[in-house]
């Protein structure tokens, strides 16, 4: 098997954004996953867990999303400011019923994304919040002028106004954002973004609530009703779609307990992601012919049944190599498809979905799709490149897909970058990597691999994990350069070569 990279043949930016994570209050993502508190014994700054961060820092997280979801269309903003012991307790109807008591908000989470160092994006109510509220919080959140909002803010603390780039305007009002239809969300739409202002130098990209796709539904209606209606008014048009074993969000299936069959349905449904991006896209391409408006990928991942012994509310799942693979996938796909996805936000961030960190009191690991999110950060702010390899067919669920998936990138040093899957549980992959155009050396590579099922857990926190891969020869070709290796069965393998 033989890819051929052509790293002359530049194509598109591919945004760090790719690589951002979903944050919810759901469950142990905010509080115990993220934040802690003052007081916690566990070690953290201003109540961020500091094991947390510094790990999120190690992949580069460029952009993190909050407060929802689901959360985000009952979330009103003002519940979340001032002191602590003054602000609004309130039962979180969709995760758990469990009380949330607001110690989180708008402060919080400029400081987490402070200490990260990633841009925040921030999710506004239209659910049940009204133009005011929405307008009132942009104001709150970047105006440095002497107004209300603004001299509210200075008042619990904050004086200069933060740097907010990403806004959206609702999450999943085809569902449990209002159950609208497209018509009457896209006017509203209009009608909320009017009054979210650019304040004292900050500019704002508006995103506006996409469509909702699953693997029997992808939901094109949506994309054509919204693109049609209000697509001068946006920067970003999301699109959710999350991974099924079956397809079906009635039999979800384990995290950890599969056979062979649903390891490979998982994968042909996470494959189903390229079609989206690419029909969703054609879909944009009519109205947007310069794809100025970027496809916005900020619900992604796997989905399975909870842990058992754990709140079904808390969606807690464990995290295996297969949803290594998946993310392994998905990524290359984004890659792939960067011209027009300008960002991609797994779900999520701790202890919720497809989580990259584990927690349990003070105990963090690092999940195997954390460490799929450390190799690929090579690739943010790099150029995709062309790079072509026949299909090594594998056809599940009526889906056929290839048992490698690849994309490749150079930097602006010149540095070639290229991850490579192979999603095979069953054989290895014998494969042959040629650089056209000159004359490269190996500088780095790295491999993660195991079995389908393996995993990291608090008694074995580096069962997964990522090692040097040193079974790479390499050798000067006709057209360039040749790389000969042998990539084992469910591995993602990355490679850097330096010109």
């Amino acid at each position: 098997m033989r890819l051929i990279v052509q790293p002359d043949n530049k194509k598109s930016y591919i945004h760090p954004e790719i690589y951002g994570n979903f944050s919810e209050h759901l469950g142990r993502c905010i509080y115990n996953g993220i934040f802690v508190g003052e007081d916690s014994p566990i070690e953290n700054v201003n109540g961020m867990r500091k094991d947390v961060v510094e790990a999120l820092k190690k992949i580069k997280l460029p952009v993190l999303r909050w407060p929802g979801g689901c959360f985000a269309d009952e979330y009103h903003w003002m519940d979340g400011i001032g002191k602590k012991e003054n602000r609004k307790k309130m039962i979180n109807t969709n995760w758990g019923g469990v009380v949330e008591d607001n110690s989180f908000g708008t402060h919080e989470f400029f400081e987490l994304c402070r200490q990260i160092g990633c841009e925040p994006y921030i999710n506004g109510n239209v659910g049940s919040g009204t133009v005011r509220e929405m307008a009132e919080w942009i104001e709150y959140m970047t105006s440095g002028n002497f107004s209300p909002m603004a001299n509210l803010r200075r008042e619990n603390g904050q004086d200069k106004p933060w740097q907010l780039k990403y806004f959206a305007v609702g999450n999943e009002n085809w569902g449990c954002g209002g159950n609208m239809r497209p018509e009457f969300y896209a006017d509203l739409y209009r009608q909320f973004q009017t009054f979210i202002h650019n304040y004292s130098g900050n500019s704002v990209c508006k995103i506006a609530c996409g469509a909702g796709a699953s693997y029997d539904n992808p939901n094109y209606e949506w994309t054509e009703v919204l693109m049609k209606n209000a697509r001068q008014f946006m920067g970003g048009l999301s699109l959710h779609y999350y991974t099924l074993p079956t397809g079906k969000w009635d039999v979800k299936g384990s995290s950890t307990e599969f056979d062979r069959d649903e390891y490979y349905m998982t994968l042909a449904h996470a494959d189903f992601i390229d079609e989206l991006c690419e029909k969703h896209g054609a879909i944009m391409d009519r109205y947007d012919p310069e794809k100025k408006i970027g496809l916005i990928v900020d619900e992604w991942g796997t989905w399975f049944d909870v842990e058992p012994g754990t709140n079904p509310g808390f969606l807690y799942q464990q995290s295996t190599m297969r949803d290594a693979m998946v993310a392994a996938l998905s990524l290359n796909i984004f890659n792939r498809h960067s011209d027009r996805v300008h960002m991609a936000n797994i779900a999520q961030l701790i202890n919720v979905l497809q989580a990259v960190i584990l927690t349990d009191g003070e105990k963090m690991i690092l999940t195997p799709t954390y460490h799929v999110f450390d190799l690929f950060s090579r690739h943010q702010g790099a150029t995709l490149v062309e790079s072509i390899m026949p299909a090594s067919p594998i056809t599940s669920d009526g889906r056929t897909f290839s048992s490698v998936s690849h994309s490749a990138s150079v930097d602006d040093e010149g540095n070639v970058h290229v991850t490579i899957a192979n999603l095979s549980c069953d054989e290895d992959a014998s494969l042959s990597i040629r650089l056209d155009g000159g004359a490269y050396s190996l500088m780095d590579a790295k491999i993660l691999t195991g079995d389908m099922h393996a995993r990291n857990d608090f008694d074995n926190p580096e069962n997964v994990k990522v090692a040097a891969f040193e079974c790479a020869s390499v050798s000067a070709c006709a057209s360039g350069t040749e790389a000969q290796l042998n990539l084992p069965k469910v591995s993602v393998l990355s490679l850097t070569f330096k010109k």
